[in-house]
């Protein structure tokens, strides 16, 4: 067992200095440093001999994220701004809020055109994601494990480069630490993990506590939502993630870990301008194997494990429920409950998620928590999870979740003693309230991450009913989340591997971008100007005259603009914006 106060934790350097010189960029901390060559990104530590002279430039960063090469240039990955947004297990965590990449790119000039145009859209790509949403971490501590996990590791783990405590799944940028890793600067490795982290302090009954809310996204299968569903072949998910709702009150310490997943089966939903592209299940010979990996990997990292699939039982969406449920058969030892959310809580009748309640109280009861006396005894253990999915993993999740962690919290007060057999968190009405503002901002956040906008049904988390202004709300997000799927998820999509190294850019292997390669997308704006100007000047003839040229010619540009309509319907695949890079699967 490695308590946080057992044993002196490894902390990384804070105070950073950038100096910028014509030929290379230093990085200096008061006690290390290194040079990066700005005409190839080689990276040395810093001498007592180094004597440099006066840069041209000096700046304040927070951390250094990484590196990555690409066809012509290495690029260096610096955190220009941050924010403090609470404490875990005692350590101030920090939220990105800038990041920039340095141009290590002299050898640009010497490449060829095609070299050229390739590093042009890999830079473009680097832009995409230096506005990362949601990268937390922190100097003092690892937040990639959970609470029961690292309180079991061995004496003197968080002694340890922070790096090393780390489990790579949860490493947002740990394909970029190669480099820094080979060069042994463990004070500058910062393991950035993308996701959600929520901390407030409650007062139940005047007894001060502090409630955090952790989410942890799965670098193995990450992407947009419409480029990145279902499984890989290794059994990874899109959309993984794991959650762990923190309490410290009292000096006991209490976690509840829930995790969430895309339908662990091969199967893709392509945008093709339609408001809700068609699901397609893959017929693969693996299909059967994917799924058990999946959940063999569950069962080894959580225990016990109970399968909530909240998707409607009809349509498409019940089609891939019902695959899911075949295979869930086949499995021994696991417990599978198929709850149609919609059919069940819609209209607002969110109270009948009791019903799905019901089912699995007794399994969750078992699953428990982990409990943490103020003497680092542990008084109870979380012998499993629930895994819960919908088809994004974001809206009708988050809502079980939210509900499920406060039930959880309820058992939680009640072992402690704050609260009796017959009280809830929902009596006390100002901490009831912080708490599912928690959990509404952390679905926003998560839902930002996979769908570019806020989270839907907030308001079943915050109010337990839809409100007139939640249903414009969700309007409007789902526009957005139309538009951002069909015209910017393709070159997100790109960024994502690319940084995550699911893509490996470099001069010896053949461009993804061939010459003259057509381009469909930009044809998008000449088929929109064509049927925006077929539709007015059609009216514009109408309103002319009843002659038989008017009608003529009204005949014509409505055939016109029916034609252009049809042609961008039949090929709505081909006018969205795709990934270039890497396969669905």
């Amino acid at each position: 067992m490695d308590d946080e106060g057992s044993s002196v934790g490894f902390k990384l350097y804070n105070q950073i200095e950038l100096q910028e010189f014509p030929d290379k960029f230093i990085v200096k901390s008061p006690d290390e440093g290194f040079s990066i060559d700005r005409s190839n990104g080689n990276i040395e530590p810093l001498t007592s001999d180094s004597c440099p002279g006066n840069p041209t430039k000096v700046q304040t960063i927070y951390g250094v994220a990484g590196t990555i090469r690409l066809v012509a240039g290495t690029y260096v990955l610096v955190i220009t701004s941050r924010k403090e947004v609470g404490k875990y297990l005692g350590s101030p965590v920090f939220r990105v809020m800038s990041m920039n990449f340095l141009s290590c790119n002299a050898a640009l000039k010497l490449s060829t055109a095609q070299e050229k145009r390739d590093e042009a859209y890999f830079t473009a790509l680097l832009k995409i994601i230096e506005t990362t949403p949601g990268l937390y971490y922190s100097y003092e501590t690892d937040l990639t494990l959970n609470f029961q996990r690292r309180f079991k590791l061995t004496e003197g783990w968080t002694s340890r480069a922070i790096w090393k405590q780390a489990d790579p799944r949860y490493v947002w940028n740990r394909n970029l630490l190669e480099e820094l890793i080979e060069c042994k600067l463990d004070g500058f490795i910062i393991p950035l993990l993308q996701g959600s982290f929520q901390a407030a302090a409650l007062k139940i009954k005047d007894v001060p506590a502090n409630l955090t809310l952790i989410s942890r996204r799965c670098t193995r299968r990450l992407g947009t939502r419409m480029w990145r569903r279902g499984a890989n072949l290794e059994g990874d998910t899109a959309n993984f993630i794991e959650t762990e709702q923190f309490l410290e009150v009292k000096g006991f310490r209490t976690s509840l870990l829930q995790v969430r997943g895309s339908i662990p089966l091969l199967w893709e939903q392509i945008v093709d301008l339609s408001y809700k592209p068609q699901l397609k299940l893959i017929n693969h010979e693996q299909t059967s194997r994917v799924v058990e990996r999946h959940f063999q990997d569950l069962l080894q990292r959580y225990g016990d494990i109970v399968a909530i699939d909240l998707t409607n039982k009809h349509g498409e969406e019940g089609q891939l429920s019902a695959a899911f449920a075949a295979e869930m058969k086949k499995l021994p030892n696991l417990r599978y409950i198929s709850f149609d959310f919609h059919h069940y809580c819609g209209n607002s009748n969110f109270d009948n998620i009791l019903l799905l309640y019901d089912q699995i109280s007794e399994e969750f009861g078992n699953q428990g928590y982990f409990l943490v006396d103020s003497e680092g005894q542990i008084l109870e253990e979380q012998k499993g999870v629930i895994r819960a999915n919908c088809i994004d993993c974001l809206d009708r999740t988050n809502v079980t979740q939210s509900y499920l962690a406060q039930k959880s919290l309820d058992l939680q007060l009640q072992r402690i003693g704050l609260l009796s057999s017959a009280e809830s968190i929902s009596m006390f009405s100002e901490d009831y309230t912080t708490f599912k503002i928690m959990w509404v901002e952390h679905g926003d956040e998560i839902s930002v991450e996979y769908a570019g906008t806020h989270a839907l049904k907030r308001d079943l988390v915050r109010y337990g009913k839809q409100t007139m202004s939640g249903f414009i709300k969700d309007g409007i997000s789902a526009l957005s989340r139309y538009y951002l799927n069909n015209f910017q998820d393709g070159i997100r999509q790109d960024a994502i591997d690319l940084i995550s190294g699911h893509y490996t850019a470099n001069k010896n292997r053949p461009s993804p971008f061939p010459l003259n390669g057509f381009e469909s997308l930009s044809y998008l704006p000449v088929a929109s100007a064509l049927v925006i100007g077929g539709l007015t000047l059609t009216s514009f003839t109408l309103c002319q005259g009843r002659n038989a040229q008017h009608y003529v010619s009204s005949v014509l540009w409505a055939g016109l603009t029916a034609g252009v309509l049809a042609l961008v319907k039949a090929n709505g695949r081909q006018f969205c914006s795709r990934p270039r890079l890497c396969g669905l699967v």
